[in-house]
């Protein structure tokens, strides 16, 4: 399963951000077991640099983001993704738009976030956390 990961997951993760952080940091530390991989967009990771920038520093914003890229796949955003997300006239969100298509072009068959609601024009799985670690229990 390709598990594309949302940028509010990484900051979560990144910043300790409770109560979210129990369940994200489970997420993410899901790559490679159960036929598992996790992906996200460069957006995503330079949102995340950018919050955990804000809380802990640069340098340390920096050793964050390099390790989290040791577990994580980064996807591309290009011209064709770029195209589709802004023609598409049911996204308003253009960035939620890129990271849609971006997820779409990588085989993703969910996107993990906690805000499911931006991506209501999603043909794929839109999941939080917590409920996609409680479905995984159950499989």
């Amino acid at each position: 399963m390709r598990l594309f990961i949302d940028a509010n997951i990484l900051v979560a993760t990144l910043n300790k951000e409770y109560p979210l952080f129990t369940w994200s940091s489970r997420i993410l530390s899901l790559q490679g077991k159960q036929n598992i991989e996790l992906f996200t967009s460069p957006l995503c990771v330079a949102i995340a640099f950018y919050f955990s920038s804000k809380k802990s520093g640069e340098k340390m914003a920096r050793k964050k983001i390099e390790m989290l890229l040791q577990h994580i796949e980064i996807t591309t955003i290009d011209q064709n993704i770029t195209d589709q997300a802004i023609q598409n006239k049911l996204i308003l969100d253009f960035e939620d738009g890129m990271e849609y298509y971006s997820a779409i072009q990588n085989k993703c068959n969910c996107i993990i976030t906690e805000n499911q609601k931006d991506f209501y024009f999603s043909e794929i799985e839109v999941i939080g956390c917590e409920a996609f670690l409680m479905n995984l229990q159950r499989k």
